[in-house]
């Protein structure tokens, strides 16, 4: 009886013990980039899906080829996905070619990394003029 009365006291200080460590300020430094958003954008959802219509049509209503969605740029998307269509339509409204993606990786590189030949003569003829 002297033991379980000794342990549930135990129990119930280290309760309070972990209670009043957690009261008190809780301080965030500004070094810490918080990431909002982990969603890939419409822009890039059709291009990975290889919907020619769509993508044309947003960037008719102004979406800018160059624009990054989660560190890659939509010419990294069609080079990764094989859009060779998709990448004429992105390269004829000013895509660039030689940007790199967070990881440091080109279009050209996408393209090997993922086996998609279709993609990497559209880029390497690009990248000839």
């Amino acid at each position: 009886m002297k033991k379980t009365i000794l342990t549930l006291l135990l129990v119930c200080a280290f309760g309070v013990a972990q209670v009043s460590a957690l009261k008190g300020p809780v301080k965030v430094t500004k070094d810490i980039d918080l990431i909002e958003d982990f969603k890939l954008n419409s822009f890039c959802t059709a291009i990975m899906k290889g919907d020619v219509a769509t993508v044309k049509k947003m960037i008719e209503l102004g979406e800018d080829v160059n624009q990054k969605s989660l560190g890659m740029a939509p010419i990294h998307y069609a080079a990764r996905y094989n859009k060779a269509e998709i990448l004429q339509v992105l390269l004829a409204n000013g895509a660039d070619v030689k940007r790199r993606c967070d990881k440091g990786f080109t279009a050209v590189k996408h393209a090997e990394l993922s086996n998609a030949m279709d993609a990497l003569k559209v880029l390497k003829a690009a990248m000839k003029k």
